[in-house]
Formats: C-alpha cells, sequence, structure tokens
C-alpha cells in the first residue's frame, strides 16, 4: 500500500451546501472533508443547477467551454470552481440548456442531464491536468462512469479505479435502451444474469455500476447484507450476490461540528453531557413553537421524516391514537410525503390539540429543535440503508425508538433493564403492535428519571462523527485499487 496521498474524484448529484434533497447531499458535503483531513487530495463534481448562485458561493470559471459527446453530438461544458469551506476543491459542470433549471430531477430527460455531467467530469480531468487514483461514485446518476471506464475510457484512464457506493438500492435510473446509444456504449452491450431477464428489457444505471464498478460499498454493515437477499434487494439482490465479495458496509457518519448541542444557532439553550440541565428550556420552547402544553414532565415524541410507508408510516398511523388514548405523551412531526399521510395527521392534530402538532414542510432550524426538545425520536422505517436521524437524536439526548433494520440495527442498542445497557428501544417485526410495544417501553422507562438520563448520556457519548468511516473509505479506495490492478492483470494474460 502506497504511503502517498490518493486523488479521489468524489462525484454526487446533489451536495450541501450547494444544493440538497435528501441524505446524498449531507454524506457529499461531510466525507470529503473528513478525507481531506486524512491528507488525500479529494476534489468534488456536480452539476450548476439553476439555484446555485455564482456569485453567493464564489465560484469562479477555470475552463472554458469544450465539448463532450452526448448521443451522436457534441455539447459543451464549462468548469466552475469553488470549494467546501475553503478545504476540498468543487467542481461544477455548466451547461445551461441541461441544468439552469430551479429543481434537480423530475425532468423527462434526466438520463441525458447526468450522462453528460459524468462525462463531462471525465473529460474536465486532463484539461485540468488532474488525474485521479480514484473516482468514488454516488447512486444511480453516476453509474455509467465504472462502465465507461471499463470501456470508452480504458486507455485514456488506465489506471483509474472506481468505487461506486449505493445510497438507497430503491432508486436504480430505469430507462429504454436508447439511452445505450446517448452514453456512448451501446457497442458494448450488457447481459444480465438469467434470473434477473425482466431487466434485459430495459437499462439499470445502478445495475451497470454494481456490474463495472471495482468496489461496491453501501451504507451500513447491515443493508450491505440485506441487499443480498430478495427481501431488500428490490431485484439486484442476484447481480450483488454475484459480486459480494466486492460489496462493503461503511456506516454514514454526522458532522459533529456542525450538529452540536453545545453551539447549535437554532435552538433555544445550548447543553452537552456535562450539562445537561438546561435541555429542558428547549422541550418547553419547542412545545410553546408547536402549540403543545408546556411541560417539562409529560414525554414529546419526535419524528422527522418523509411520509411514505418506507418509513414505517403504515405502522405508525394504525397506532398512534390508541397509544395517545392510553398513554400520557406529546407526538410532533416535521415532514412532506404522500397526501393520504398529510390529511391523516392533519386530522390528529385537530382532534388532540395540545397534544400533537404537525408540519407539513421541511425546516432546517426547526428540526434541529425537535432533535434538541423531544425526549423520544422516532424511526421506525421498513428498510434504512442508513439513517442520520437517529444518530443526531442521540447526540441531542434524545431516545431513539427504531425498527432493526440497516443502519438503525447497526446505530441504536437496545436497553437492556437488566444490565442497565442501551442507547434507545428496538423492535423487530414489521408490525403495528411491535412499534407499539417499543414505545409502550420507552414510555414506561421515562417515569424513571434516573435510568432515563443513563441512556441520554449513553447515546450522547456515541462517535457518530465522519472520522472512523473516512479512514475505512480509504481503506477501500486502496483495496478498489487492488482489485482493479488484479483484474488488468487477469485480461492482459487472457488477451
Amino acid at each position: 500500500m502506497t504511503s502517498r496521498p490518493l486523488k479521489i474524484l468524489f462525484l454526487a448529484a446533489e451536495v450541501v451546501p450547494f444544493a440538497k434533497t435528501g441524505g446524498l447531499a449531507d454524506v457529499a458535503g461531510s466525507l470529503p472533508k473528513a478525507l481531506q483531513a486524512l491528507g488525500q487530495d479529494i476534489r468534488i463534481s456536480l452539476p450548476r443547477y439553476g439555484r446555485i448562485d455564482r456569485e453567493k458561493f464564489g465560484l469562479r470559471k477555470v475552463l472554458d467551454p469544450f465539448p463532450v459527446p452526448l448521443d451522436n453530438s457534441q455539447q459543451p461544458a464549462e468548469i466552475w470552481e469553488t470549494s467546501l469551506e475553503g478545504l476540498v476543491p468543487v467542481y461544477m459542470v455548466e451547461n445551461q440548456n441541461l441544468f439552469d433549471r430551479e429543481g434537480i430531477y423530475m425532468y423527462p430527460d434526466d438520463a441525458e442531464r447526468f450522462i453528460f455531467w459524468s462525462r463531462a467530469s471525465l473529460e474536465m480531468l486532463p484539461r485540468l491536468n488532474w488525474i485521479p487514483d480514484i473516482i468514488h461514485t454516488n447512486d444511480w446518476h453516476t453509474a455509467l462512469i465504472p462502465n465507461w471506464l471499463k470501456t470508452v475510457y480504458r486507455q485514456s484512464l488506465p489506471r483509474t479505479a472506481t468505487l461506486y457506493t449505493i445510497h438507497n438500492l430503491a432508486y436504480q435510473g430505469i430507462f429504454g435502451h436508447r439511452v445505450l446509444e446517448i452514453a456512448g456504449v451501446a457497442e458494448y452491450g450488457f447481459e444480465y444474469q438469467p434470473q434477473m431477464a425482466d431487466l434485459n428489457r430495459v437499462v439499470n444505471f445502478m445495475g451497470r455500476g454494481i456490474q463495472f464498478a471495482d468496489a461496491v460499498s453501501t451504507v451500513s454493515e447491515t443493508y450491505a447484507r440485506e441487499i443480498l437477499t430478495p427481501e431488500f434487494g428490490e431485484g439486484m439482490d442476484p447481480l450483488l450476490r454475484e459480486r459480494k465479495d466486492r460489496v462493503f458496509g461503511i456506516l454514514n457518519g454526522i458532522d459533529s461540528q456542525v450538529l452540536d448541542p453545545a453551539s447549535d444557532p437554532h435552538i433555544a439553550v445550548h447543553f452537552d453531557g456535562q450539562n445537561l440541565e438546561p435541555r429542558v428550556e428547549n422541550k418547553l420552547a419547542l412545545q410553546k413553537e408547536a402549540g403543545l402544553e408546556t411541560s417539562a414532565q409529560i414525554p414529546l415524541v419526535g419524528m422527522i421524516s418523509r411520509l411514505t410507508d418506507q418509513k414505517g408510516f403504515d405502522l405508525l398511523i394504525q397506532i398512534l391514537e390508541p397509544l395517545l388514548n392510553n398513554h400520557s405523551l406529546q407526538f410532533v412531526l416535521l415532514g412532506t410525503g404522500e397526501e393520504r399521510y398529510h390529511q391523516a395527521f392533519q386530522n390528529l392534530a385537530r382532534r388532540f390539540a395540545g397534544r400533537v402538532a404537525v408540519f407539513l414542510t421541511f425546516n432546517t432550524p426547526l428540526a434541529q429543535r425537535i432533535y434538541a426538545g423531544s425526549d423520544i425520536f422516532l424511526m421506525p422505517s421498513r428498510f434504512e440503508p442508513c439513517g442520520l436521524g437517529q444518530m443526531i437524536a442521540m447526540r441531542y439526548g434524545s431516545v431513539p425508538v427504531v425498527r432493526r433494520t440497516g443502519g438503525l440495527a447497526d446505530t441504536v442498542q437496545d436497553f437492556d433493564p437488566q444490565h442497565q445497557e442501551g442507547t434507545g428501544f428496538v423492535f423487530t417485526a414489521y408490525e403495528p403492535m411491535a412499534l407499539y410495544g417499543a414505545l409502550v417501553r420507552a414510555l414506561e422507562t421515562y417515569k424513571h428519571r434516573d435510568i432515563w438520563r443513563s441512556i441520554m448520556l449513553r447515546g450522547m457519548s456515541q462517535d457518530f462523527s465522519w472520522q472512523a468511516s473516512a479512514q475505512r473509505y480509504l481503506d477501500l479506495y486502496h483495496r478498489a485499487l487492488a482489485m482493479a490492478n488484479e483484474n488488468e492483470e487477469v485480461e492482459t494474460a487472457i488477451g
């Protein structure tokens, strides 16, 4: 293993603080900083969407327009540069026709847009006189890059290895066969396994990333095992099992400098594990803001989530009213999603005025106040590749109630009253009564204030920073390089 810094190009379709719709942006805005702190030469590429203001983010043009192959034509790309907190260079690919729009996704030409950005990111490298050792690709938007490096760019980038990270297997990037011509790889073909015959009728970007990458990772160790099974594999499990010796799980981290109850500018009163008493003021402030009865004693359950079945709302909607009728608690929800859930929770808020509050929006400052003011944080997900909410909640002293799946299983230890161990309350069966039972266990334990305080402090003491995970990614980069070299030697011998 070489001791020199690795050159790493990190591609993500969204990166905090420039563009965000979900957790990918948080990872892309944090992991590269942690890798740079380990001494690596890491740089980021993303599209310059219309919402990214050049002046606000200090963008400067570093490459004049150059041609990028797209379908049977050439389209111009300009490269603008800024940085993450003055530390990590960020290259933004500009093409006004494709990216000068207010949104990020859900356009009819999304395949062309992300093919262009990905290919422009490769085409810019020799023009910048910077060739990476590793290209770290993320989700379907960048999944053709491993395919290209084994075909179109095999001669021009022969020593560059690829890591493909799956953040959510459910979003695969599925298009018609015409997209192969647009991407310039139609002549190379691609065959799935016989047991995946249905996918031969379409082009699955994620499938290509899994097939061609030198290494594949996902965002928790448990999820890496789960996706090898039909239950969690979203139709990709045969391909993932075929490549399971190259599939790894690395838990996401959180930005512990930004997410710090001792300095968070969005919460009412600062606190930490050594000075926990002021935390109750955040609870009282949240109750007042949410229109709930102000009480330090009543347990307050918080939830920040997309309102979809995946996040466990099909369970929650069945048990929340009985829970409110039979137990003393308050509930505050922040998020948006399916309209049927909007209506159901608005109805609950009307019927349980002063005990249930619903904010059908996304508001980062309010989210921070829910983490800091709630006693219990709820994540009953059907599946959860990693999840960041439970980690943030523990850092802010809110005790999680979660289902044992994916990253939730890897980060929350079920409370054991006999040995006084654990950081939260965990249930296994995806059933309403299993969730009900976990919440009742939490509510009953909450009555024992000394025990509850010990659970809070154990959660707050967990280290979910990016430092350990960044080192694991660095190790995996070296492993991907070694595997890429092995493949090259084998193919050379065969050739």
